[in-house]
């Protein structure tokens, strides 16, 4: 199949997440409501300490990102092993890596952009200047793609096994660590007048590490899980 109709797969694909998701805005809205009641509870249970909060601002929006995103890792690919469409699509001339990147798009699109937009709101409650506000959802932009191609390891390797949803995020939440260390230290490096260019190019590499091998270790363990 040429690159042109891989295109058209992969569209495909994405499109058919967005109109299902549409469909059921429950699943799309809970991590986001999520996001906003865990990053909202801190302000009101510290007080009006603004250099508590200041401090704590990059950590507690990181974490509560972190957790959002991984709300909906389990359902990544689910839906499709139990009706059968992921089997489907092993057997057709498509590559099976491509159904991994259209769906970790997928779920960036739907639980990862709406925190990078929704983060510098959040941001104002805990004092953020707008230089800071620009930084925190940089790092989330950069940051998000990461955690939903990662994630997608964890749901492929726990596709179909009980009790998935603990074991899921047992396997994802150690891998998210140096995401969470470079998202929330550079707000933290921003605010103390250092360079942020490290930060951002270390997630850059990720990033592009993540893009490589993720569609091949999720083919991997899909094919595992449909044997």
């Amino acid at each position: 199949m040429s690159s042109t109709g891989w295109g058209q797969v992969f569209t495909a694909v994405v499109q058919r997440e967005v109109s299902l998701a549409m469909k059921q805005k429950g699943e799309v809205l809970t991590p986001l409501f999520f996001f906003v009641i865990v990053a909202s509870l801190f302000p009101l249970g510290i007080g009006p300490e603004t250099a508590l909060l200041l401090r704590m601002a990059p950590g507690v929006i990181w974490v509560g990102a972190l957790l959002a995103a991984m709300l909906s890792l389990q359902r990544m690919f689910a839906t499709d092993y139990a009706d059968g469409s992921l089997e489907q699509f092993a057997l057709s001339p498509s590559p099976l890596a491509l159904l991994a990147l259209a769906k970790v798009f997928s779920h960036f699109l739907l639980s990862g952009l709406p925190l990078v937009l929704i983060a510098p709101v959040l941001g104002i409650q805990f004092g953020l200047d707008a230089r800071a506000l620009g930084v925190l959802a940089l790092s989330l932009l950069l940051g998000t793609p990461i955690l939903s191609l990662v994630g997608a390891v964890g749901a492929a390797l726990t596709l179909g096994v009980r009790g998935a949803g603990v074991l899921l995020s047992l396997l994802t939440l150690p891998l998210y660590i140096p995401v969470l260390i470079f998202g929330a230290g550079a707000v933290e490096a921003d605010a103390a007048g250092l360079g942020i260019g490290g930060h951002f190019s270390l997630m850059g590499a990720l990033l592009l590490l993540s893009v490589f091998f993720v569609p091949i270790a999720v083919t991997a363990a899909l094919r595992i899980a449909l044997e």
